[in-house]
């Protein structure tokens, strides 16, 4: 009975941010490519948790995740997430905008950003998201990516689909981890960009001129991970 209740939440709360998304504002979703591009900057700017440059010079793509965990008994984290992946020119594509959620059980009263940078290190790994959901850990491998004096310790490489970036403590370079899923968010996109091209044209083609909003995500991205 519990289950069943559990699972009529998850899909009641999948809904309304289905619904939630299809009405919010483009000024709103211009506001979530700047703030992902923001948590980027200060991922980077920190030392504890940026991205070492030889992980960025072999990524293929990156998503940047900002989720809301709140909860009492049932905890529920819901957010967004932008992705960029490197074309085959050398040039980094378009941000576009993803749904980014997690349900789980037994998290804290009160509610708490969670800020997270996803490598994906193959080409194969960003298509994933043209079928719509994709979970982090479950659909392809993730272990908590290493930081710069890691890189330089390690023996041999950490070898996985996804680097994992997070401000959590503990998480030890190469552990297992789950970060919930990622999910195509067309409706958001097409009010972003005003288009009708959908995730896979605007991340493999140069058929939308980028609007000036995303830009300096772009070009940031294009300066940390030649």
């Amino acid at each position: 009975m519990k289950k069943i209740v559990l699972l009529s939440l998850i899909a009641l709360i999948s809904t309304l941010s289905a619904h939630a998304a299809v009405s919010v504002s483009r000024d709103e979703l211009v506001k979530r490519v700047e703030s992902c591009e923001a948590i980027l900057r200060e991922f980077m700017a920190n030392p504890e948790t940026a991205i070492p440059p030889s992980i960025l010079q072999q990524a293929k793509a990156l998503v940047i995740v900002n989720q809301f965990k709140a909860g009492f008994v049932l905890g529920i984290k819901d957010g967004y997430a932008t992705i960029l992946v490197k074309q085959a020119n050398g040039k980094w594509s378009l941000p576009v905008l993803l749904a980014a959620g997690e349900a789980s059980v037994g998290l804290q009263l009160g509610a708490t950003a969670v800020e997270t940078i996803i490598v994906m290190m193959n080409e194969e790994t960003p298509r994933m998201l043209f079928n719509q959901r994709f979970n982090v850990g479950v659909d392809a491998k993730a272990v908590a990516g290493p930081k710069a004096a890691e890189v330089e310790k390690a023996n041999q490489p950490i070898v996985a689909p996804l680097l994992v970036y997070s401000k959590s403590r503990g998480l030890f370079a190469g552990a297992t981890v789950k970060t919930g899923y990622i999910a195509r968010s067309d409706e958001a996109n097409f009010r972003l960009y005003q288009t009708h091209y959908t995730l896979p044209e605007l991340l493999y083609s140069d058929w939308v001129k980028p609007p000036a909003e995303v830009v300096p995500l772009m070009q940031f991205v294009q300066q940390i991970a030649k």
